[in-house]
């Protein structure tokens, strides 16, 4: 290079990157990879055969079809009436439900009865069974006192518990001291109620748990039971505070809780404020209507959304109250005029608005004074009628203003009780309820009451979800002597409890076919039962109640049912029938159907509750019944490859205790051999149990030949099985134990796959959706399947008489994936010698070439197969975003929204506190200082004024403490709404190839139906990335979002509701001068001034 030369570089001109672009763009397009479709079409129509011929031959289904062809002579079906279904059902319903009032009623004349020739003993002596203390002994190994000998026995009826039948006991709070005297002449009065218990039971075998509650706040209980107290030594539940004991005693009411949070509330002050508060939220039920209001010298609405009106007081309104009531902070001066005239005006507009109970109305005063001209204001809104009780609660040791206090009281009907400490809140917030019971008692009248679903805890772990609920029917019991007649005194409430699974039996499951179902509702709209009610929720490896899980409306289960007719109708106690077009999800919500569902509805007399009950158009509109002799029936019955729904009724094993033990396939075996003709059973379903029997029998013998044969069993084929309408299961074990895959396939285990109370098996309800003969393939759920290592292929059998196609059945086979995969590795190949003359794309082709990624897919696009293991069972957009975009857009894929109105979500929000950041140790020292005064001042409250005979308040203290500090702890999971996406295939397209065009390169995919399946054959090519371009498409659920406006509206809205018949809020000859009174305390001066510090403290 000569020195001083310079070189020019020039930039290239657009038109020489216009023809390197296009080039680049040529070479690409020559070099584009092509899948030839014809090749993936016969590799489709060879896995088609190969399983096809696997599934028919190892399942049997050709046989049982043929089987049933040859008895379609024999054979007649009806058409399912759902009109007069319903009625029959609701029939037998109230029937069973009269039963259990009828026990009450019994019970309340009893204990009646036994107050009216009791007289009060002060200085009674009686020694009872205390259910805490029963069976203990001391170190002399003598009985401890109230802790006799009392035998117990586990017992299947009680939930395999262990009780006496012959004794009820004595459960006592551990806040009320079991040697008081009203309370030793409660329990020696209510003895009368053992033989009623008893004879009950004998006259009703079905009923559980029998109890009288008491208003001096013991529990007799039978059966009796040992109590066990928590990890502490207390003992919590007090009968007084349960919904069926509140409901009883009082008739509906509207409650405004107005709550002084000025300056002079601080510290203990307004813990004890908030507690009672929260108390008395958990008095309220869902036919009661609520607010807060809190003030100091302006009035302001614990929930701003709330302001001016009245919410139902159902469980999530509760519960969302006690959070924005921990929030409450103190400041200012205490203006309590301007407060109480805003709760009139709230009560007097629900009133003229026809809003809220429409019975009782009160004010709650929480407060530690009042000092201002506050009379005026129930002169003008109150007076002369009184149409409004006001209860005063006087909070703190400071009685300065307690005569004031209690003027407000019991110049307006109400009731004033002083609040000391923690331990007081309880039993003084129960005083109201007895007030409002006072017009009742007068009057006599004993209404019966039905309380809303409530968790048994028993059955968590031993039945489906929406089976755990109970409810329980109550009545009050009054005082009958003359002499306290006007005072209205309330003795107790006597109930017993109704799992509502008993009721929902009563509408057997073979009648409403596979995807029928029945449900029951309250006079709010609330389910009771519905087999989408789903209780439950995962925290960590534990399962817990969702904070809603009692007030879940019928509108957020029947969701498609957007008018909410359906909903509306039913809670004003209509009959009629309505045809609602619905999307179903099964197989844990992954797989959408598209139904067509008529419902039926009806009222139960007597009871707050409607019944509804759900048939599919189609198969589910029509059964068919066959005869065949008891004899050959019960042959076929008795083979050891048979079972049947041990969770539906064919005999009724539940009246006599010998029979609890029988399996239902024993009691029916027992029955039809004459050696139980006492058992009840279902005549009709015993017909159609041995018709199947019989039906199916030569399926036995099938399996058991190719078991027996030459060439055997192919490796992987591992459990033929079928299932008819009436509950019965055939199922043969082709390999050992050893060797199975699919252990828990058909197993107790896998609930979704047997018949239940609550559904038919997902295999059977997917086949009766699918075309008779044609196999629908799937991997079962990952509870049973963990390792994603076997496959299942069913399809339905069907009957048909004239016109009339009936399903008689499903019938499928379980293999492992290996077979799978060894039949499509087999076909999906060419051989290195094959004639690629005549194709155009790639050839020989190979799925199992690094090129191709070959996937075969279900109708839900769920991968069934794939050279990844790890794909199965996955959902295709999450394995290939880019493809699954092209066959939504092609319209190969539909994607359905589907909602979850009963969601949990992870709570985004932080729970705000009024307390100092841990911003050093100072703060860490001083909250350490802080628990320890407060505990201590506690236990000097507790132990002084509670009085020293009774130091089981001390524990009581503790534990009403503790939990109330424990509500600052933020749950990670809250209820939530949902949408998440569904995809259904369009079999109507059996094949597709596009190419899609991924930055730098394009990738090419064919789809081909394999016909006579629910499956298609996706081959990818597997050398072009498209994520950057395509996200993954998921199945996760979106939580939907509500803005401020449309949050608050949702939340206070009303829907339709029934409101109880009865309401007794006044009666003339009540004696309203009983308003409550305080005692006078004496406090050291030691313990003053460790007051004051611990209120300096705790702000």
């Amino acid at each position: 290079m000569a020195v001083g030369t310079v070189f020019h570089r020039r930039e290239p001109s657009w038109v020489t990157l216009f023809l390197l672009h296009s080039a680049w763009f040529w070479l690409l397009t020559m070099a584009q990879m092509k899948i030839p479709p014809e090749t993936v079409q016969k590799w489709a129509n060879g896995i088609s055969e190969q399983l096809h011929a696997v599934a028919l031959k190892y399942s049997g289904a050709a046989v049982l079809q043929k089987k049933l062809k040859d008895v379609e002579p024999i054979i007649w079906i009806e058409d399912v009436d759902g009109t007069v279904l319903v009625q029959e059902f609701a029939g037998e319903i109230e029937k069973m439900l009269g039963s259990k009032m009828k026990s009450v009623k019994r019970l309340a004349d009893t204990a009646e009865d036994a107050d009216l020739y009791h007289e009060f003993n002060a200085s009674l002596e009686f020694d009872y069974f205390n259910s805490l203390l029963i069976n203990t002994m001391d170190e002399e190994s003598n009985y401890i006192e109230l802790g006799g000998e009392f035998p117990l026995e586990e017992n299947e009826h009680f939930n395999k518990l262990q009780v006496n039948t012959l004794m009820s006991d004595i459960q006592v709070p551990t806040n009320v001291y079991n040697k008081d005297p009203d309370i030793l002449n409660g329990v020696y009065m209510s003895e009368a109620l053992n033989d009623v218990f008893i004879s009950n039971f004998q006259k009703d075998p079905t009923l559980t748990w029998q109890f009288f509650g008491s208003s001096t706040g013991f529990f007799r209980l039978y059966p009796g039971i040992k109590w066990i107290a928590d990890p502490n030594g207390v003992v919590t539940f007090d009968c007084r505070n349960r919904n069926w004991y509140i409901q009883a005693a009082t008739s509906p009411k509207d409650l405004i809780i107005v709550v002084d949070v000025s300056g002079s509330m601080k510290g203990l002050k307004l813990t004890i404020a908030k507690h009672t508060i929260n108390t008395i939220l958990d008095t309220l039920g869902e036919n009661d209507f609520v607010n807060i209001i809190a003030y100091t010298d302006y009035v302001h609405y614990v929930e701003p959304c709330f302001k001016g009106t009245l919410v139902q007081a159902d469980l999530d309104n509760r519960e969302h109250f006690k959070l924005l009531v921990e929030e409450l902070q103190v400041k200012g001066e205490g203006k309590v005029k301007n407060a109480v005239k805003e709760a009139f005006q709230v009560l007097n507009e629900a009133t003229v608005n026809v809003q809220g109970s429409l019975c009782n109305q009160a004010i709650m005063l929480i407060t530690d004074g009042a000092m201002e001209d506050y009379q005026s204001v129930f002169q003008e809104f109150n007076w002369p009628e009184k149409k409004v009780r006001v209860f005063t609660y006087l909070i703190g040791r400071d009685t300065t203003f307690a005569e004031n206090v209690k003027w407000i009281a019991c110049n307006n009907k109400g009731y004033y009780t002083h609040i000391n400490t923690l331990a007081d809140v309880q039993e003084n917030v129960m005083e109201y309820l007895h007030v409002l019971s006072r017009p009742m008692v007068i009057s006599h009248d004993h209404d019966i009451i039905w309380t809303e679903a409530y968790m048994d805890s028993v059955l968590f772990n031993s039945m489906a979800q929406s089976l755990l609920l109970m409810t329980t029917v109550a009545m009050p019991v009054f005082s009958k002597k003359k002499e306290t007649l006007s005072h209205g005194i309330l003795l107790g409430v006597v109930g017993t409890d109704i799992p509502l699974l008993e009721v929902i039996m009563l509408a057997p499951r073979h009648k409403l076919g596979a995807h029928g179902y029945a449900f029951l509702i309250t006079n709010n709209g609330y389910i009771l039962a519905h087999p989408d009610l789903r209780p439950l929720y995962e925290d960590g490896k534990k399962l817990k109640p969702k904070p809603n899980y009692n007030s879940v409306d019928l509108s957020e289960a029947e969701w498609e049912d957007t008018e909410e007719r359906l909903r509306t109708a039913m809670v004003k106690g209509e009959t009629g029938t309505l045809a609602l077009d619905v999307k179903v999800a099964i197989d844990k919500g992954k797989r959408p159907l598209f139904l067509k569902h008529d419902y039926f509805y009806t009222t139960i007399n007597d009871t707050p509750f409607s019944f509804g009950t759900v048939l599919t158009r189609g198969h589910g509109q029509f059964m068919f019944f066959g005869n065949v002799s008891v004899e050959e029936g019960l042959h076929d019955l008795q083979h050891p490859d048979l079972t049947i729904a041990d969770g539906w009724t064919y005999c009724e094993t539940d009246i006599d205790p010998q029979h609890r033990k029988l399996t239902q396939l024993q009691a029916v075996v027992r029955y039809l051999t004459g050696k139980e003709p006492d058992l009840e059973c279902d005549e009709v379903l015993l017909q159609h149990i041995l018709f199947d029997a019989v039906v199916t029998a030569p399926l036995e013998a099938y399996w058991t030949a190719l078991m027996l044969s030459d060439s055997g069993v192919e490796d992987g084929v591992e459990t033929a099985f079928l299932g008819t309408r009436a509950g019965l299961m055939r199922a043969v074990r082709y390999v050992s134990a050893e060797d199975q895959k699919g252990m828990k396939f058909l197993t107790p285990a896998d609930k979704a796959n047997i018949f239940t109370v609550d559904h038919f098996p997902i295999w059977y309800r997917l086949a009766a959706e699918n075309k008779p003969g044609q196999f629908f393939y799937y991997i079962p759920a990952d509870d049973i399947n963990k390792g994603k290592d076997t496959f299942v292929a069913v399809t339905s059998v069907t009957v048909t008489k004239g016109k009339k196609t009936a399903l008689a059945g499903a019938i499928g086979v379980q293999m492992s994936l290996d077979l799978l995969e060894r039949r499509v590795w087999a076909t999906a190949r060419q051989s290195s010698d094959t004639d690629c003359s005549n194709v155009e794309g790639l050839c020989p082709l190979n799925c199992e070439s690094i090129e191709i990624n070959c996937y075969l897919v279900d109708n839900n696009g769920f991968v069934v197969f794939s050279k990844e293991r790890s794909d199965v069972g996955r959902f295709f957009g999450e394995i290939d975003g880019s493809v699954m975009a092209q066959l939504l857009k092609t319209g190969l894929f539909q994607r359905v929204t589907l909602y979850d109105y009963q969601a949990m979500c992870k709570n985004s929000h932080h729970h705000s506190s009024g307390a100092h950041p841990p911003l050093s140790p100072f703060h860490g020292l001083m909250g350490a200082v802080k628990w320890f005064i407060s505990n201590l001042v506690l236990f000097l409250l507790e132990f002084n004024i509670c009085s020293l005979w009774h130091n089981d308040y001390l524990a009581d203290a503790k534990a009403v403490y503790h939990a109330s500090h424990k509500q600052k702890k933020v749950e990670s999971m809250v209820a939530c709404n949902t949408e998440y996406p569904g995809f259904v295939y369009d079999a109507s397209i059996r094949e597709t190839n596009s190419i899609i065009k991924c930055g730098r390169c394009q990738k090419m995919f064919v789809l081909q139906h394999v016909v006579n399946s629910n499956l298609v054959m996706l081959v990818v090519q597997a050398d072009c990335d498209c994520s950057r371009q395509y996200a993954p498409i998921t199945l996760t659920p979106r939580e939907v979002k509500y803005n401020t406006t449309v949050k608050c509206n949702r939340m206070k809205s009303q829907k339709m509701r029934r409101r109880p018949e009865s309401c007794h809020a006044y009666h003339p000859h009540e004696n309203a001068e009983d308003c409550g009174g305080a005692c006078e305390i004496s406090l050291s001066v030691a313990l003053l001034f460790l007051s004051l510090v611990t209120s300096l403290t705790l702000q």
